[in-house]
């Protein structure tokens, strides 16, 4: 079993690795945002392949990388609009790194953006591969007949709902910022007039999703460390905060925050 958990690790850090060594090239370390749903899907696919290929792994399989896919694709196109512009996360920690030698800044690259972001992929795999894990015990197929269609079909809701989230939260903003009527201001229509972040929540739902699917398959319960380690991002690192952070000093969003849940749909405050 542990055998499964070695390769999805070796994956991601192979991929990661040739990915740190493509932004060096570039002078672009924005091109690690790309790479996190594929990377996913790498797991996902990689360790499925060499498992006993039950229902559930392949149903897992498929879900990672359907999101994994549009996700992909969302993040490359808005880096290719950019060009040679690196998102601004990352240009400021490269006016900082620098300033103490490009030594440091190389170094601290690999291992905060890359080697980091590759860690917590694999905590956040930790669900799905462990299925194909289990896959691996089982013998082919058995997943289909011995799972617990109650996990089963309540991840399979609960992805569905994250997945529609997701969606229609991107695709309603960028509709809105594609306006140049909107120029400035703050969406708070459609979804995101019941949570500031409803692509966030949706892809925390969706994580979930998965956790209950792959539990069907009779994983560990120790696995929750994965939807509980992508909550945790969006909602108190990488996600909300980071994000939030953009608007300290702009009154319509600060508005928007007093009325506007920040993570789950609720209704508005009046």
């Amino acid at each position: 079993m542990t055998s499964i958990f070695f390769l999805a690790a070796l994956i991601i850090f192979v991929y990661m690795t040739l990915g740190f060594f493509a932004a060096v090239i570039k002078k672009r370390n924005d091109l690690v945002d790309p790479m996190w749903g594929a990377g996913f899907a790498l797991v996902a696919i990689g360790t499925y392949a060499v498992s006993e290929q039950t229902f559930i792994g392949l149903l897992l399989s498929i879900l990672v990388s359907l999101w994994a896919t549009r996700l992909t694709v969302r993040l490359v196109r808005r880096v290719l609009h950019k060009k040679d512009e690196e998102d601004f996360r990352y240009k400021k920690w490269r006016e900082t790194w620098m300033k103490k030698g490009t030594a440091y800044f190389v170094g601290r690259s690999f291992l905060q953006i890359f080697m980091l972001q590759g860690l917590l992929m694999f905590m956040i795999s930790l669900a799905f591969v462990a299925a194909n894990a289990q896959g691996q015990i089982g013998g082919p197929m058995s997943g289909f007949f011995n799972v617990s269609l109650g996990f089963l079909t309540t991840g399979i809701i609960v992805w569905i709902i994250g997945f529609s989230f997701e969606v229609v939260g991107d695709s309603q903003l960028s509709t809105f910022i594609k306006n140049p009527e909107n120029r400035g201001k703050i969406m708070q229509s459609g979804l995101w007039k019941y949570s500031r972040h409803p692509n966030y929540f949706g892809e925390a739902t969706l994580w979930w999703g998965i956790w209950l699917i792959a539990l069907s398959a009779g994983i560990p319960l120790w696995t929750i460390i994965s939807p509980i380690t992508i909550t945790f991002l969006l909602l108190k690192v990488s996600g909300v905060p980071m994000l939030e952070a953009q608007w300290d000093d702009n009154e319509e969003y600060q508005a928007y925050k007093k009325k506007t849940s920040v993570f789950l749909p609720l209704p508005r405050k009046k």
